[in-house]
């Protein structure tokens, strides 16, 4: 895909991300049809916000997920800084169709990882070598396409993997490091009830599975985690249906909670 044709695939979906708003489909002119090319489309569109980006999501980490969207795997997607709030912050739901939370494990970036010479993939333990500290995040996802689940994975990535608000709490002080990621348990309440229960298992198995996946994917596509990137590693509960007015607290156990109301 040429640049011509990525800028205006990201100009096709620009307006929507700005106005919470919807496109039927990014035009056939400038579609992305490869993994490859939706990331073309993704930076471009990054670029066309006039904004940085403070890291990465993973969309679409289990089986479920993957067949309800339509995709033969994981995805990756960019993180806006306007669109980053705190623990405890108000989110507004304006414009969001998708209306679910997820309780994700997040992880901040110390070093950048840009892969060797020798082209081999980077292993769990390095990744997580290059880990500076471990937080825990509530994610509302959306797309700017109005029928996400048929888009395609091209088109998908393009639109940033449907990554929309998302709410991050402090560094985890407990030793993260030396718990079972894949087997700690996460409950989400909605107020004081508990609406659903998971674990790291279901983010590809295991959170630092998923970003090893990460790292390992955007050194293919020529880009590269860096330091200070915090990236969501994909929802640990089935991800939560909300409404305005709903108070969510993901909770973690030892490692903490997240808290988000929502209007």
């Amino acid at each position: 895909m040429t640049t011509t044709r990525s800028e205006s695939a990201a100009q096709a979906l620009l307006a929507a991300w700005h106005a919470h708003g919807r496109i039927d489909a990014i035009p056939e002119d400038c579609r992305p049809r490869t993994r490859a090319e939706g990331y073309a489309v993704q930076a471009a569109l990054l670029r066309a916000c006039g904004e940085a980006g403070f890291g990465w999501k993973i969309a679409a980490t289990s089986t479920a997920g993957q067949q309800h969207i339509g995709v033969s795997g994981p995805l990756a997607g960019r993180l806006q800084t306007s669109r980053r709030l705190a623990s405890g912050d108000t989110v507004s739901l304006k414009g969001n169709t998708m209306r679910v939370a997820e309780a994700e494990f997040a992880f901040r970036m110390g070093s950048d990882l840009r892969g060797d010479a020798s082209g081999k993939p980077l292993t769990v333990e390095a990744v997580m070598s290059a880990v500076q500290a471990m937080q825990l995040a509530i994610e509302l996802p959306n797309s700017r396409l109005l029928d996400f689940a048929g888009a395609g994975e091209a088109q998908l990535i393009a639109d940033f993997a449907c990554a929309c608000f998302v709410v991050i709490g402090d560094d985890v002080a407990a030793d993260w490091r030396a718990i079972d990621l894949s087997g700690h348990g996460v409950t989400m309440r909605r107020g004081d009830e508990v609406v659903a229960t998971g674990s790291g298992a279901n983010v590809l198995g295991d959170p630092r599975l998923a970003l090893a996946w990460l790292a390992n994917e955007l050194i293919s596509q020529g880009q590269f985690l860096a330091r200070g990137d915090v990236v969501i590693t994909g929802t640990s509960v089935v991800p939560v249906p909300v409404s305005p007015g709903d108070i969510l607290t993901a909770d973690f156990g030892v490692l903490g909670t997240v808290r988000a109301q929502l209007e």
